[in-house]
């Protein structure tokens, strides 16, 4: 998964300037689940699944709690409705909803299918303060869109999750699937109906489906099939505009990734939201085997859209390597509603965005500056976190806190892991070796169908490679010893030095210096744990600080935008008085706009560089 910062100010500023099958028949050894998505009645879409037939009298069903990727505990039996448990003779049995995600049904002998409705998450978004993030929801938009991500609309038996599902889904003749899973050729079938199969739960979820009109483009990068969905409410963006970006971007990954196969066939899924307060609004990705649901603002200009699609989809597609190729017990028999959690988030996602930024350095996609800059940004953005938490704890509690609100830090220190690690192989190696290689040694002993044992991943490690990577793991990634990254930059002939820049008053480009509360959009902040520019400090305001009026305005979502819009015309000798609640306290602060300046940290090259810094910086930059 990758979730990514798209800043509702530079939106503004856009628009202002075990299978069990003892338990069923032997003749009915196939689950069968339909949707109806042409008789959509109040934003619902109408789902019915048939087990076959029971032999014990209790029958548990199941909306899953978490699914791969996601990392949260999101309940997506919360979004069904009219559950009915039906039998032979179409009358209803009985049964007890016994959590959000849980179905009892009392007389599992004479059960024929569960039927139900399901509502959407895309449009209710805004009204949810534990939403589900967005490229793992539902969207239901009547003849227009179907984002399918079946977690949310097919549940499944207890006991019977490694038993094959056939989805048969109704739809709008105009609007056409671009999925990952096998579609069955139905002889004599109805236009307009669609059969897929899938060989157990798990590819049922691991397979999303975009029902849209048609905007897809195909190209082919070595054997692997990649198709671009795209569905962009306006018509705005064709996949055919987006399509050369993606061939690049791709080609580029299967180039760094060499001999490394995970899949023959692979599916970019993008949703483009029009943000207007009932849509979709958690931006990035959610990686599957063989596809990703990719949810972006429709807003983005065309560079910038490209760039995210790149950052994204990057990340998602190297999620082929690890957890879909390399992982443990605990992803290969994930639990949907008990879900134990694995240590190894600094593999899983750490490794995976780290990946996703050095292969584009390696295949020229970027340059050297822009590589640092990224790294250093990855830097600063860790200090937000609690830099002394054990990441294999983190990880192995991440459901709950204070481990949760740290998840965010696998994209930044879990990368930062990722080069520590790449630098200290490629030194002990001669540049030899490197994160790239131990992967590839991982795949090769593991892969797809053959989990490792958590707790002896890192032991495995260490037997691969040197004595020296035990006292790396033992102290920054099992050890709470926050890493110093210099260390390990001076190792490539590297260094941080501090530079001054000139900000805007509220943005640093796309990065702002305020935010707005998750309980109260109209309530907005002074970001905590980050650099402020000279603008804040000079007025004497602190990270956390929530803002009340500015020159008299008073503040709320919209006031600001436009304030955010003015601010651009400001002169250094501007007058400002902010208003900021402090704790209890509301203080004045007053003074002088200035030119807004930011102290900033930035990796350059140590001059007089020895060759072997110099040779280790070429292995660990080109590969």
């Amino acid at each position: 998964m990758k979730k990514i910062f798209i800043s509702v100010w530079a939106i503004a500023v856009l628009y202002s300037c075990g299978s069990s099958k003892s338990l069923i028949m032997a003749d009915k050894a196939t689950i069968m689940a339909s949707l109806d998505l042409n008789n959509v009645v109040d934003d619902q879409v109408s789902v019915s699944v048939d087990p076959g037939a029971f032999t014990q009298e209790e029958v548990f069903f199941y909306i899953p709690k978490t699914v791969p990727g996601t990392y949260s505990e999101d309940n997506y039996g919360k979004y069904v409705d009219g559950f009915k448990a039906m039998d032979y003779d179409g009358k209803e049995l009985t049964f007890e909803k016994i959590d959000d995600n849980t179905w009892k049904i009392n007389n599992g002998k004479s059960l024929d299918k569960v039927t139900y409705l399901v509502n959407d998450t895309y449009d209710i978004e805004a009204e949810m303060s534990d939403k589900v993030f967005s490229p793992s929801g539902t969207n239901i938009l009547a003849g227009e869109n179907f984002m399918l991500n079946l977690h949310g609309f097919v549940g499944y038996f207890k006991g019977l999750k490694e038993v094959p599902y056939e989805i048969q889904i109704s739809h709008p003749n105009d609007l056409k699937a671009t999925t990952s899973l096998k579609n069955k050729v139905v002889e004599g079938a109805a236009e307009g109906v669609d059969t897929f199969l899938a060989s157990r739960y798990f590819e049922v979820i691991d397979n999303p489906i975009q029902y849209a009109k048609p905007n897809t483009e195909t190209f082919q990068i070595n054997d692997i099939t990649v198709t671009l969905s795209i569905y962009s409410p306006t018509g705005v963006y064709k996949a055919s505009s987006l399509k050369a970006r993606m061939e690049e971007m791709m080609g580029a990954q299967k180039a760094f990734l060499g001999d490394i196969d995970g899949t023959k066939e692979y599916n970019i899924l993008l949703y483009l939201s029009t943000m207007d307060g009932a849509d979709a609004s958690g931006f990035g990705a959610l990686e599957h085997h063989t596809s990703t649901v990719v949810v972006l603002p429709e807003a983005m200009p065309k560079e910038r859209l490209e760039q995210a699609m790149v950052d994204v989809v990057s990340h998602e597609f190297f999620h082929i390597v690890t957890p879909l190729n390399v992982h443990s017990e605990e992803i290969q028999y994930f639990d949907f509603n008990d879900p134990k959690m694995s240590q190894h988030l600094w593999m899983y996602e750490g490794t995976t965005e780290y990946f996703a930024n050095l292969f584009q350095i390696q295949q020229g996609l970027i340059d050297e500056t822009e590589f640092y800059k990224r790294i250093m940004d990855k830097i600063n953005n860790a200090k937000a976190y609690d830099d002394s938490m054990s990441f294999t704890e983190m990880s192995k509690n991440i459901l709950e806190e204070p481990y949760e609100k740290n998840y965010a830090n696998v994209y930044e220190k879990g990368a930062l892991i990722n080069m520590a690690l790449d630098i200290e192989l490629r030194s002990l190696s001669n540049g030899e070796k490197g994160v790239l290689w131990l992967m590839k040694e991982l795949s090769k002993k593991y892969g797809n169908h053959t989990p490792f044992q958590d707790a002896d991943l890192i032991d495995e490690i260490v037997a691969m490679t040197y004595p020296e990577i035990r006292t790396f793991f033992d102290t920054h990634v099992i050890g709470d010893t926050p890493i110093n990254y210099n260390d390990y930059l001076a190792k490539v002939g590297l260094q941080t030095e501090t530079v001054e820049k000139q900000t805007g008053f509220f943005l640093d480009g796309d990065n702002p210096f305020i935010d707005v509360s998750k309980e109260n959009d109209d309530e907005i902040f002074i970001r905590k744990g980050i650099e402020q520019n000279s603008f804040f400090n000079d007025l004497g305001a602190e990270g956390g600080d929530v803002i009340k009026s500015i020159d008299g305005t008073k503040i709320d979502l919209n006031a600001m935008r436009d304030v955010i819009a003015r601010s651009f015309t400001w002169s250094a000798d501007k007058e400002i008085e902010m208003v900021v609640r402090r704790g209890e306290e509301e203080i004045t602060l007053d003074g002088k706009a200035g030119i807004p300046i930011l102290q900033v940290e930035t990796i350059v090259p140590v001059q007089g560089v020895s060759s072997t810094e110099s040779k280790l910086r070429e292995s660990w930059l080109k590969g």
